[in-house]
């Protein structure tokens, strides 16, 4: 059986290196499903970036009170993705990336640069997210657990649709070394929902595909905004799709990506090995810096 599969993925990658091999892509064969996801995440080819772009709003919610609107939120992730392989479990690729969302002013339609946080009466500080790298294991055609790679993709029409959960529930780095006793673990939901056309994805004469896809996470509260422990979450509600290119994305974002983290133009390199970053990385060591001058 993993010979098989491992036959089809070096197939599956003929077909995709040349025209003259263009065909069809089956999800229900593990190198394809596995090739429909990298068309999904990544470039026309390894070492070319892609940029996804998001666009939403962001709210409170606390049991026994209305849902607030805190914010709007423009977002970017720019990838790249390089081929690896693994000798039992085939040709698969890795997905390196660094990502900006900012929080918008829902009045002013302005990049936010306090809050005035209306439970505690402080104003703070806005905390954009600016996680460098983030970064994914690499996949393949054969799991660590010796399964066949599997996806979600259901066609409806000219529409292929794939939703992709992603529970989360880690150590929070803020959060103190007796969290199994405690709590104050991290705890969020992210789920992004994919659309794309079937033909543009399926067919591989088309270099890559250029899915829509939505985006939503509930959280912790933003730990800049200073909560105390307060019940409650953050709702994150987004829409988006994969561009052409950087100078696609919106002003907003390139003119702030230029003020603040001008390596946001480029992915990271495809051999990165840096730890992930995330919001509570940066903020710890934000705050640890203060704490050291």
């Amino acid at each position: 059986m993993i010979r098989s599969l491992l036959a089809a993925t070096a197939v599956a990658g003929l077909a995709v290196a040349s025209p003259l091999f263009a065909r069809q892509l089956d999800p229900n064969v593990p190198a394809d499903a596995l090739e429909i996801m990298k068309r999904t995440q990544c470039g026309p080819k390894d070492g070319v970036a892609a940029v996804y772009y998001w666009s939403g709003h962001i709210y409170s919610r606390i049991a026994g009170e209305p849902d607030r609107l805190l914010f709007n939120g423009e977002g970017m992730n720019i990838r790249q993705c390089v081929a690896v392989t693994d000798p039992k479990r085939g040709v698969g690729y890795r997905q390196v990336s660094r990502e900006v969302l900012l929080f918008i002013d829902p009045k002013t339609g302005e990049v936010a640069r306090s809050w005035s946080n209306p439970w505690t009466g402080e104003t703070l500080p806005v905390g954009h997210i600016a996680n460098d790298p983030v970064n994914g294991r690499p996949s393949f055609p054969i799991g660590s657990d010796g399964k066949p790679y599997t996806i979600g993709l259901k066609r409806i029409g000219e529409w292929l649709q794939m939703p992709v959960e992603v529970p989360l529930f880690y150590e929070n780095p803020l959060g103190g070394d007796y969290q199994d006793y405690v709590g104050n673990k991290y705890h969020a939901m992210e789920i992004f929902d994919f659309a794309m056309r079937a033909d543009e994805m399926l067919d591989t004469k088309n270099p890559t595909a250029y899915p829509s896809v939505s985006w939503v996470r509930i959280s912790d509260w933003m730990p800049w905004m200073k909560m105390r422990g307060r019940h409650g979450n953050i709702v994150f509600n987004a829409m988006g799709a994969k561009l052409q290119s950087f100078d696609d994305l919106p002003k907003v974002l390139k003119d702030e990506i230029a003020r603040n983290y001008p390596a946001y133009t480029a992915p990271p390199a495809g051999d990165d090995a840096r730890p992930n970053e995330t919001t509570w990385t940066v903020f710890k060591k934000r705050i640890d810096e203060t704490k050291s001058r």
